[in-house]
């Protein structure tokens, strides 16, 4: 049944006032008081009504809507967002290449696979696998421009793999297009919507293509034509999603996974919090599973009552937001944790954990900022489920970076949404060997989602994003948040031995002409030999010397676009996912409208021309 059809029952004067009520009760709370974790109704209007609707049913708002029939649920998108689908039908993707090359991977075939190009996930790539030097900036022009849907972001990491391009979207779909053309060589519709990367690796003698949707299902489907080879949900609690794009490596997968329990917290009737955040190892051959470790030993007890009255569980949360990172020398691999979302904290949360490459079990783990508890509920004046430890939510939505230094030293650094960068020794358990502080830290600060290095120098890109109240009546409490177009952003060299600054770049201010702004640079880098790539939340995609930090090139992605497969794109706000450089070519994606940020729904294809 297509939901859109019901959706048109919801004209009638007595459900736009029960989904008022419903709203009132449910949400308003919630939304019409500001906080920067929580978006405001006008911003959720901005969503399609597929993503409210998956948000409410399979998603973050499930608990919140736990008990309203599907009239009711209904009555309540009605009110939300009165012109919008409540589901839009499955997205038909129709090939559109006359002819389909053959898919190939080997040693020669110039690749963007998963987060990074290696997995030391640097995010660097050489110069012959990149095709592009700082002399041929001058000359990129957009090539080709893909419309990703009726979505209102575009988060997930372009892999790239020879003429292939595989990209997820936030409608469940997961796409394979042409790299020189754009054209859809298949579709593959998802059971819920895709927020990480894809990996490309082999199940059993085929290529294939891994993916995790944001239920925690894990894909694997045959990367010529897109067929399902296999298909798990290896976590089985009901917060489970995957940011991070799995990590393939000889024959297994890597996968992190965090949840959307944080967010549940907020609710004052949720009893907060069992969720803890693992690492699973899959077979790629099957999908069976060969480990699973916590980041949190021992499953979460009863604590005490909020003063809400509802029952609390601890320890929760160190979710691994971000990509794993393969060490073959020590045999092992190493994630980066979240903060905790419930009493007592561990020494686990907001840390870099070791794991045994073939176990899972933990060689060691270094805190980098303790008694880090948070969730919704600190962000909202309610009594809830906000901890007494109460942290500032400094986790990690980062890998660490896996470096070579000189005279055989090794490095692993990170940046955190602290504003601090660190370098900590693999081959030491972990031991400090510096830290650096690069930005001022925040609930959506520091650094966000991903650094770079080419081994030398780590660039660190700084959020810092800021949120100010203007006046808005149709809130309860008169005003609304919206991000402050002269505060954060910001692009920093640091030493990879000994984390000094080797020259920094200041966020570059908003247009003065765009009313929903900021110059935050949430997104991950991406580097390149002599070349420094970061976009922004202002949609401005900008190339740095790797050596000054001068802007050497600079595109704003956030208009409007002719597109490939002939629907109306747009873009938007760059965050999340980095570009992508193969080949000669730039693969970007532009659109993010969370926190207040520009919708869009484009996947970018740069070339020098």
């Amino acid at each position: 049944m297509r939901y859109v059809c019901l959706l048109a029952l919801l004209t009638s004067t007595l459900w736009a006032q029960d989904g008022a009520a419903i709203y009132k009760e449910r949400c308003a709370s919630c939304h019409d008081t500001p906080a920067p974790r929580v978006p405001s109704l006008s911003t959720i209007k901005n969503m399609s009504g597929e993503a409210i609707y998956l948000a409410l049913t399979r998603g973050v708002m499930k608990t919140q809507a736990d008990g309203l029939s599907s009239a009711q649920i209904f009555a309540l998108l009605g009110y939300i967002a009165p012109t919008g689908g409540a589901r839009a039908a499955a997205p038909q993707v129709t090939p559109t290449c006359g002819t389909q090359p053959p898919f190939s991977a080997n040693a020669n075939t110039p690749e963007w696979n998963g987060w990074s190009t290696k997995i030391n996930n640097s995010r660097f790539q050489d110069a012959a696998s990149a095709g592009l030097t700082a002399a041929d900036l001058g000359r990129l022009k957009l090539k080709w421009a893909f419309n990703l849907g009726d979505v209102s972001e575009a988060r997930s990491q372009p892999a790239v793999i020879g003429r292939y391009v595989f990209i997820g979207a936030s409608n469940g779909t997961l796409y394979a297009l042409d790299a020189d053309s754009g054209c859809t060589l298949w579709g593959f519709l998802a059971a819920s919507g895709i927020r990480g990367g894809a990996a490309i690796g082999d199940a059993a003698g085929t290529p294939a293509v891994f993916f995790t949707d944001g239920a925690g299902n894990v894909y694997a489907l045959n990367a010529q034509t897109g067929k399902l080879i296999w298909k798990v949900r290896p976590v089985d609690h009901f917060a489970s999603l995957a940011t991070a794009t799995p990590r393939y490596h000889k024959g297994v997968l890597y996968q992190g996974f965090s949840s959307f329990e944080e967010g549940v917290g907020g609710d004052p009737k949720y009893q907060c919090c069992t969720f803890r955040g693992s690492v699973v190892a899959l077979n790629a051959a099957d999908g069976n599973k060969l480990w699973q470790t916590f980041t949190i030993p021992d499953p979460a007890k009863p604590t005490g009552m909020s003063p809400a009255g509802t029952q609390q569980y601890g320890p929760s949360g160190a979710a691994v937001w971000a990509t794993p990172t393969i060490d073959e020398q020590a045999d092992a691999l190493y994630v980066a944790t979240g903060d905790n979302y419930s009493d007592p904290p561990t020494r686990t949360s907001d840390a870099v954990l070791a794991m045994d490459l073939k176990t899972g079990r933990v060689l060691w783990s270094t805190q980098l900022t303790s008694n880090d508890v948070f969730n919704n509920a600190c962000s909202i004046p309610i009594p809830g489920n906000c901890p007494a430890t109460h942290g500032s939510d400094y986790d990690f939505g980062q890998p660490p970076i896996l470096l070579n230094l000189r005279a055989g030293k090794r490095a692993l650094v990170i940046a955190q949404k602290s504003g601090m960068a660190y370098g900590l020794d693999p081959d030491a358990k972990g031991k400090m060997l510096w830290q650096t502080r690069v930005g001022n830290g925040g609930v959506l600060g520091g650094s966000q989602w991903g650094s770079a290095s080419d081994e030398e120098r780590i660039y660190v890109a700084i959020s810092d994003l800021a949120l100010s109240a203007v006046p808005d009546p149709k809130s309860t409490k008169g005003y609304r948040l919206v991000l402050d177009p002269h505060k954060g952003g910001g692009l920093y060299a640091l030493d990879s031995r000994t984390g000094k600054i080797v020259w920094s770049a200041p966020a570059i201010p908003c247009d003065a002409s765009r009313t929903s702004c900021s110059p935050a640079q949430s997104a991950a880098v991406t580097v390149i030999p002599g070349v420094v790539f970061s976009g922004s939340l202002d949609g401005h995609l900008r190339a740095y010397s790797a050596s000054t930090g001068g802007v050497l090139w600079d595109t704003d992605t956030a208009r409007n676009f002719s597109t490939v497969n002939g629907k109306p794109g747009n873009g938007g706000s760059i965050d999340a996912a980095g570009p992508a450089v193969v080949n000669g070519m730039i693969f970007v994606n532009s659109g993010y409208g969370q926190w207040g940020g520009m919708s869009g729904n484009v996947l970018l294809a740069f070339s020098v021309q």
